[in-house]
């Protein structure tokens, strides 16, 4: 649980401008739409991917892997840094995709903030609460958006209940849509008493806001016909008596959402959006350690890695861990204590990420993401410090729900094929299972399309064609216990054994008849689908 109560008030000036945030969604919501628009307003790019051109150069700044631009999906979080008005704005893209929801969990323990994308048309979906789940139990505040509202829709009161009684959250609303589908013509901004007008010639103007006093302004039907006009004031009115007034503190304290309608491919909302983001967001928060929590004003740095990718740029063969400050003012060429390892590690190419472009990092302060390129040293958990011994306590590592084993094409490459598996358990992208009996190795997934990008990127990244074959494992669980205890049963089970990437004994299993008979015989061990990453 983060600690809301110990931040204080007077942080440094550029740490108190930070807002870190995840955007959360189902598939297709728009998400990564969403992303772009909020670099196009951050001027971190010029044009929007969405306007069609030739090349490469104009699509989808987040989405850096061949098989994203592909199929159109993000299976990898990035980090994105840019300025907007007063604010700092540290934007992670999260998976959209369900089978990459572990790389999404570890992502929400780096942000103070996440903004949930949800389709007028549909509502909460699956993947939007499985997420939220995830929210609420780091007590994340959360900004929503509806989006699509320029497609139909449902009833803007229907979508609000829904998000009520589906996740157990209050909602009120920050703007109110006028009209739905074709006649959607914008919306009535609640916190302002503004009118904010689409502008459907153009997907990447900036909408058009008009100063009003309040509903009753004579103004407004100059641009809103009298029937929508008259649903808009009867459905404000009964929006305001309904539904709670916005709270900064509730919502800081997870349990209230603001909403905003929009649609983020005509640029439509957005900028009211970042707007509620910049000025209700948390500034960056303590964050939860062993054996203290971690305050962001502290004048020493610390930060954790919550992601490691490899491969983002193919032409260097790079690994990057992308690392969460969260306390101190980093400088460039600063020698950080490295916790895992105990060795020191000087830290002289750190990069921001500015779209899918670097730039070398010179400083950077609590709240912050930076990558830092590396041969392997930094794992996902890893705790960087200046000097003190910290563990930050992190989101778990979640026991893979599909199992096959791996073989390379060529079998004079198996060593090749080793490193690359290592790399990519490094990643967090497979759990990577190296059996007590026989050779070769066992990946385990939560979805099926991440057999499809493992082999994919491991041709493209190595040169080296694999094929996945069904294994006779259906799941996997960690063993702990008496080392005396795990000893003798790993010898007496040698043909379920196996040991993850760290090293730490691991039970496969091929039916639910396996775990009740451990659990019966062996009653000092235990066995668990997840395992404690100290981050």
């Amino acid at each position: 649980m983060l600690d809301r109560a110990h931040n204080k008030p007077d942080l440094p000036a550029e740490i108190a401008r930070r807002r870190t945030f995840a955007i959360i969604s189902h598939p297709d919501a728009g998400k990564t739409t969403l992303t772009e628009k909020f670099l196009l307003y951050g001027g971190a790019i010029q044009m929007a991917g969405q306007v069609r051109a030739k090349g490469e150069a104009r699509r989808t700044r987040s989405d850096f892997m061949q098989m994203e631009k592909d199929r159109g999906i993000s299976v990898s979080a990035s980090a994105m840094s840019f300025e907007f008005g007063t604010f700092w704005f540290n934007l992670v893209d999260t998976p959209g995709h369900s089978d990459f929801s572990e790389d999404t969990y570890r992502t929400l323990t780096a942000v103070d903030a996440a903004v949930m994308v949800i389709d007028g048309a549909k509502g909460v979906e699956s993947q939007t609460q499985k997420l939220f789940e995830v929210c609420r139990l780091r007590d994340l505040p959360i900004l929503t958006f509806c989006n699509k509202m320029d497609r139909e829709s449902r009833d803007t009161f229907e979508i609000i209940d829904e998000i009520q009684e589906n996740l157990a959250i209050d909602v009120t609303p920050a703007s109110w849509p006028i009209g739905v589908g074709r006649d959607f013509l914008g919306c009535y901004d609640m916190l302002n008493d503004r009118l904010e007008l689409m502008d459907r010639a153009d997907r990447n103007t900036v909408a058009k806001s008009v100063s009003i006093e309040g509903l009753d302004d004579p103004k407004l039907e100059q641009h809103i016909p009298a029937d929508l006009l008259e649903k808009l004031r009867e459905d404000v009115e009964m929006a305001r008596e309904l539904l709670p007034a916005f709270d900064r503190q509730n919502f800081l304290d997870g349990t209230l959402t603001p909403i905003w309608f929009g649609s983020a491919i005509n640029s439509f909302g957005v900028r009211e959006l970042m707007r509620g983001i910049g000025d209700f967001g948390p500034e960056p928060q303590v964050r939860p350690a062993e054996p203290r929590a971690v305050s962001p004003d502290e004048n020493k740095v610390a930060g954790f890695v919550f992601k490691v990718q490899a491969n983002m740029d193919p032409k260097h063969r790079d690994r990057v861990a992308f690392v969460r400050l969260c306390s101190g003012h980093f400088k460039r060429g600063m020698k950080v204590h490295h916790v895992r390892s105990k060795k020191p590690m000087a830290v002289s190419n750190p990069v921001m990420f500015l779209a899918s472009d670097r730039e070398l990092a010179e400083e950077a302060w609590a709240g912050d993401i930076i990558g830092i390129p590396n041969h392997g040293q930094l794992r996902i958990g890893d705790a960087l410090t200046e000097g003190e011994d910290l563990k930050f306590t992190g989101i778990p590592s979640f026991a893979p729900e599909l199992l096959q084993s791996v073989r390379a094409g060529d079998p004079l490459k198996a060593k090749h094929l080793d490193k690359a598996l290592q790399q990519f358990a490094e990643e967090g992208a497979a759990k990577i299972f190296k059996p007590m009996i026989g050779s070769g190795a066992i990946v385990g997934v939560v979805g099926q399309l991440q057999f499809e990008v493992l082999a994919s990127r491991i041709e493209l990244e190595y040169g080296l064609p694999v094929r996945f074959e069904p294994s006779q494992f259906t799941s996997a669980r960690w063993i702990s216990g008496p080392q005396a205890e795990i000893d003798r049963f790993a010898n007496a089970n040698k043909g379920h054994m196996a040991m993850d990437h760290d090293g730490d004994p691991v039970f496969l299993t091929r039916l639910q008849w396996d775990i009740d008979r451990v659990e019966r015989d062996w009653p000092d061990l235990k066995l668990t689908a997840i395992k404690q990453m100290m981050v």
